[in-house]
């Protein structure tokens, strides 16, 4: 070892000895006067009561009395204090504060609440803009059929059925009424209305059915008289397609007529469609 560290060895030697000095030389009485009792070669007789007493009174302090300065205290025992009282240093928190930090993330969704109660309406809000004009619908289909037409001459029964031709057209939409044949064609399915009127002859009777196909539906009856009257008749008719509606003049076992003229129309028979099988 160099003498630099044998030089540093003796310093510490130094120092710790200075330490425990104090410490060391602080030997309690008792272990004084042990020392001092082993040094005699004679150990002293006991002492009496009375001088136990007296030395009791001694070392014990009076009430009111500071304890004796060489006498030992624990650090626990309470109102006294070992070590002088320091103030404790106080730091301002608010010099400390540092700067706003950047925001963080944002969490998971919590979980859903209890679905409340509805809450009072609210006021009416101001009227919107108008908006913008939309598409064009499709094309509403419409459906039509109507026929209206009327005969000039008189006409008289035979032995046989005849069928009533009209010889004036009123109305024949889209032609569905045959003037040739005198019949109506139903081309647009669907719920129709029909009439006729004729004029009767005077004494002589008017016979005449409203036929669809070849079934008598309605009919329309006058009995012989002295004079002329006006009589007509009505219906409403379902029709399919390609279904056919026309008078039909009976057959005479008697006298059985209708009248007319070149200047009046006095036999009518019209027809039109009042609502499309389609329709709701």
């Amino acid at each position: 070892m160099g003498s630099r560290g044998q030089g540093l060895l003796l310093a510490c030697c130094l120092l710790l000895a200075f330490a425990c000095g104090p410490v060391l030389s602080r030997v309690p009485h008792d272990q004084r006067d042990q020392q001092a009792w082993e040094g005699n070669e004679e150990l002293p007789s006991p002492p009496d009561h009375a001088e136990r007493a007296e030395q009791h009174e001694r070392y014990s302090p009076s009430r009111g009395e500071g304890l004796p300065a060489s006498q030992c205290l624990r650090c626990c025992d309470p109102g006294t204090s070992m070590y002088p009282a320091t103030a404790v240093p106080q730091i301002n928190i608010t010099i400390l504060k540092g700067e706003k930090g950047d925001r963080g993330d944002r969490g998971l969704q919590g979980k859903y609440g209890k679905t409340g109660s509805a809450g009072a309406r609210g006021h009416t809000g101001p009227k919107g803009q108008k908006g913008s004009m939309g598409a064009p619908g499709e094309r509403c289909k419409s459906h039509y059929a109507a026929f209206s037409v009327g005969r000039k001459k008189p006409m008289h029964s035979n032995h046989y059925y005849q069928t009533v031709i009209f010889d004036t057209e009123f109305v024949n939409l889209y032609g569905h009424f045959n003037m040739f044949t005198g019949k109506f064609y139903c081309y647009v399915p669907g719920i129709y209305f029909f009439s006729l009127n004729v004029h009767t002859w005077n004494q002589k009777e008017t016979y005449l059915h409203i036929m669809k196909n070849e079934e008598e539906v309605v009919i329309l009856f006058a009995q012989v008289g002295d004079r002329s009257i006006m009589q007509s008749q009505s219906l409403m008719l379902e029709l399919q397609e390609q279904d056919q509606v026309w008078v039909r003049l009976y057959k005479g076992e008697r006298e059985n007529a209708i009248f007319s003229d070149e200047l009046d129309t006095y036999i009518i028979f019209s027809g039109y469609l009042v609502k499309h099988v389609s329709e709701p």
